[in-house]
């Protein structure tokens, strides 16, 4: 059965409207049509690497499709063909042809922000929300016992540039920080998380109401629009702590009990850390 586990790794590069406005698939979508389309090649070859727009639609196609389907594409420039499997089902109206509606504009937007880790780390997330058909993406009860952590909200339109957004969905301690700082965050509304276009807004429970059962974060607005969220959750050892006894990615030398000073894990600065 699908479900909403994923592994993130999406560079905030790849939240750029360019990625989804100008590369021929916001009219045709991921039909054989749009993938044939010559701005779609002139968009993949022209990035910065066609690394980096496998790594694009990687995610596009696990977000819009549902589990068991895949696109299938090869470079007419390189001859490299490229798998892209689905994963989650958010838009498949768009994915097979049709123009993208504005609910799978918003739902797509808010999977591949919900994808991004701009320390390029590759972290397992449990999605949860709405796909395409309005129900609830599964959720086993492995899934729901290993991801306990609450983490974020994701919402905005990257189809139409109206923004794309962040919301906490717990508060960070002085000693805890996670790979996942675009979306848990110690941070403050509209305080810069490093994470452009990627705008955090504070808490979810400000901008967001949950659906019917209390699962997930279901809409959320901003500057007077509604939009369709995702929520995503964590397994805790993914959330680090001050203490612990490893110097983490996004832990710093010190002499306090902070994750941007931590003297147990990273030693005081300019002595060697403990690991």
């Amino acid at each position: 059965m699908a479900n909403g586990l994923s592994t993130n790794g999406l560079s905030t590069n790849g939240l750029s409207t360019n990625g989804l406005s100008t590369n021929g698939l916001s009219t045709n979508g991921l039909s054989t049509n749009g993938l044939a389309a010559t701005s779609f090649t002139a968009w993949f070859n022209g990035n910065a690497s066609v690394s980096y727009s496998d790594m694009v639609m990687k995610y596009v196609v696990a977000c819009a499709l549902p589990a068991g389907q895949t696109r299938v594409w090869t470079n007419p420039t390189t001859g490299v063909t490229y798998t892209w499997p689905g994963r989650l089902g958010l838009a498949t109206a768009w994915a097979q042809g049709a123009a993208a509606t504005v609910a799978e504009q918003q739902r797509l937007s808010a999977c591949l922000a919900a994808h991004v880790n701009k320390l390029g780390v590759s972290v397992p997330i449990s999605v949860r929300g709405r796909d395409s058909t309005g129900a609830a993406i599964p959720v086993t009860s492995s899934e729901a016992a290993d991801y306990s952590e609450k983490e974020a909200c994701f919402f905005g339109n990257l189809f139409t540039g109206e923004g794309i957004y962040v919301g906490s969905d717990r508060t960070l301690k002085k000693d805890e920080s996670t790979t996942r700082g675009c979306a848990l965050s110690a941070k403050g509304a509209g305080e810069d998380t490093g994470c452009a276009p990627l705008q955090h807004v504070g808490t979810c429970a400000s901008v967001c109401t949950r659906d019917a059962t209390h699962s997930f974060w279901e809409r959320c607005a901003i500057n007077g629009v509604s939009y369709q969220a995702l929520t995503t959750q964590l397994r805790p050892q993914d959330i680090y702590s001050c203490g612990d006894g490893v110097c983490q990615a996004t832990e710093s030398c010190g002499t306090g009990k902070t994750y941007d000073s931590c003297a147990f894990d990273c030693s005081t600065c300019g002595t060697r850390s403990r690991d």
